[in-house]
């Protein structure tokens, strides 16, 4: 059978492979193969999990950060408790934020990610809740053309550890299936798209779940795709040779119902996967 998100997945992989340009980042001071422009999409509603499985992927940790931005945190300590280490580098180890005068101690991330979906600061000093106004109107079966939750503020880039890179999610509601639009400005594809993905996925799966809806498609648009040189010969050299398996299936807790339960009890372990098998894992290197 094949394994159509994985299939996607290492073609962009080779493309950046073979296409892409050498440009260096200046944040980590390491150079990147580059290519603009992808487009991934994920069949939701037949429930093709994309998780990797050229390598070992560990999905859970994805899925807590996902559930981190939905409840609005702003501290590495928050998203640790929920079993996600993925935001400690760059509350503590990343220079610039730790000159930053608005940082507010150890582990503080600022206004970044789901603060900002879910705390959006207006001009008059109130706040914008832009998910539970997602929420509330796919509920009632309501799609303004609106529907979106952006965490990119450009006016708060300061207040942050770090710009989102996943930055905007558009859902779109036709007769009673969800879609979901989202949309990345960088993306580290040997380490960071297997979350990206997940989140995408599991994103349009809950909200559906939770609204009353069948889930559909989502679609994910990647403006730089890049492999740091660093992880190059590991794409290269062994996870492009491998074959993928199947893609195996996601199963969410039925009792989850609202924006509520994500807020107060739903944990990664209301998430399981089954029929995964994989190849054995690659440490592809995090650039701070």
């Amino acid at each position: 059978m094949i394994n159509r998100p994985e299939h996607q997945y290492l073609e962009l992989c080779r493309r950046i492979v073979e296409q892409g340009t050498w440009v260096n980042n200046e944040r980590t001071g390491i150079n990147c193969l580059t290519v603009v422009n992808a487009d991934l999409e994920y069949d939701v509603g037949n429930n093709e999990f994309p998780l990797i499985t050229t390598r070992k992927s560990f999905y859970k940790a994805a899925i807590a950060e996902l559930l981190g931005y939905l409840r609005g945190y702003d501290s590495a300590a928050q998203f640790r408790e929920i079993g996600c280490n993925t935001w400690n580098a760059n509350a503590n180890e990343n220079q610039a934020w730790l000159n930053n005068p608005h940082r507010k101690g150890e582990d503080d991330m600022g206004r970044v990610y789901g603060v900002q979906g879910r705390s959006w600061q207006k001009p008059d000093g109130s706040h914008l809740d832009q998910l539970q106004k997602v929420i509330d109107n796919l509920t009632r079966g309501i799609d303004d053309r609106g529907e979106i939750i952006s965490f990119y503020n450009p006016g708060e880039f300061e207040l942050g550890c770090l710009r989102p890179c996943m930055h905007t999610h558009t859902f779109s509601l036709l007769g009673d299936t969800l879609h979901l639009t989202s949309y990345q400005r960088s993306c580290d594809v040997p380490l960071g798209l297997n979350f990206n993905q997940i989140q995408c996925f599991v994103l349009l799966a809950l909200v559906a779940q939770i609204t009353g809806h069948k889930p559909g498609m989502a679609y994910h648009k990647i403006v730089n795709a890049h492999i740091y040189e660093n992880q190059l010969s590991q794409m290269r050299d062994v996870q492009l040779k491998r074959q993928p398996y199947a893609a195996p299936k996601l199963t969410i807790n039925p009792a989850i119902k609202s924006l509520q339960d994500i807020e107060t009890w739903v944990s990664r372990d209301d998430f399981s996967v089954s029929d995964y098998k994989s190849h054995p894992p690659i440490k592809y290197p995090f650039a701070v």
